[in-house]
């Protein structure tokens, strides 16, 4: 295959279709700038082409389509001061754009690990395929982020407050799951909420929300979600929380990923993040140390001055 830039997005045309793999299959396909530009080059060209009638988008490897941005470079840029994760959240999330109003069919193969910028690659295209190997997640809440890259826009629309659960917890989920939460299209059927669901992720209130898992239920599961949220970052669960409450009011993917940019030139530079990355993905001791001890500690001036331009 030729490339578009950088080996590490392929690009073929053939019989009117245009392929790309991401080719970085020893990271799980995650995405660096040069990836984010080479893939902004080519499906600008393709969409004013007539050689390209639709598209379909790969991952190299057997782990993922794709794991997400690469985070452990964009924490390096922050804690040596030397390049501009700004640009980079720039990019990726015109990318986004690009994608969810692309011109032409775009289909995204699922397969296996998709999160984080993988979704935001997939979820907003024509046709998102899973199947059995498909995990899904966008787990931003477990390295003091928030889920970005406009996904916010489906998971506002998911059904029965599946989407607060998945943005909040950082959950990974099925295919199944992912139909029906908005963020995939089949084959499978979509599955059930979990009735606790609903009741318990109601509100704009995420100290609220913790108190009612760790309520008195009959089933075990709404514990076991309190405890997982316990160990993530209080501030990102906060932020995200506002930030699927305000997406729900918005009109498109384009006024959400607005918001995102502000946002992430916020949160990248909260010392949640380098110290999020550091313990699962630069140390990986699964220890980090968070600003706020507990979700009840957030201050919710704090939380609202993070949405400010």
């Amino acid at each position: 295959m030729p490339t578009a830039g950088t080996d590490e997005v392929l690009t073929m045309v053939d019989r009117g279709v245009g392929h790309i793999e991401l080719n970085r299959p020893h990271a799980i396909n995650a995405l660096t700038m040069p990836m984010i530009e080479a893939l902004l080059a080519v499906l600008t060209d393709w969409a004013s082409t007539d050689q390209v009638e639709r598209v379909v988008l790969t991952g190299a490897g057997n782990r993922g389509l794709c794991a997400g941005a690469d985070v452990r470079a964009i924490r390096e840029q922050v804690v040596s001061g030397t390049g501009d994760p700004d640009a980079f959240f720039g990019r990726e999330y015109r990318l986004n754009a690009l994608i969810e109003g692309y011109p032409k069919p775009y289909e995204a193969r699922m397969s296996g690990i998709v999160m984080g910028g993988g979704l935001g690659l997939s979820a907003h295209g024509s046709l998102r395929i899973v199947d059995s190997t498909s995990r899904l997640a966008m787990p931003e809440t477990g390295i003091g982020l928030f889920p970005d890259v406009g996904i916010a826009w489906l998971l506002a629309q998911a059904p029965g407050e599946l989407g607060t659960y998945l943005a909040l917890t950082g959950a990974t989920v099925d295919a199944a799951t992912g139909v029906t939460a908005r963020l995939a299209d089949g084959p499978d059927e979509p599955a059930p909420v979990p009735a606790w669901i609903s009741e318990a992720f109601a509100g704009g209130d995420a100290a609220e929300i913790v108190r009612r898992l760790e309520g008195d239920w009959d089933d075990p599961a709404p514990g076991e979600c309190a405890a997982l949220l316990r160990t993530r970052s209080p501030w990102s669960v906060c932020v995200s929380l506002e930030a699927l409450r305000r997406a729900a009011r918005m009109g498109s993917v384009v006024e959400v990923l607005a918001q995102d940019l502000v946002l992430a030139r916020h949160l990248v530079r909260h010392p949640d993040f380098a110290e999020g990355v550091r313990a699962q993905l630069v140390d990986k001791d699964r220890q980090p140390t968070w600003t706020y001890a507990r979700i009840e500690d957030v201050p919710h001036d704090k939380v609202l001055a993070a949405f400010e331009g």
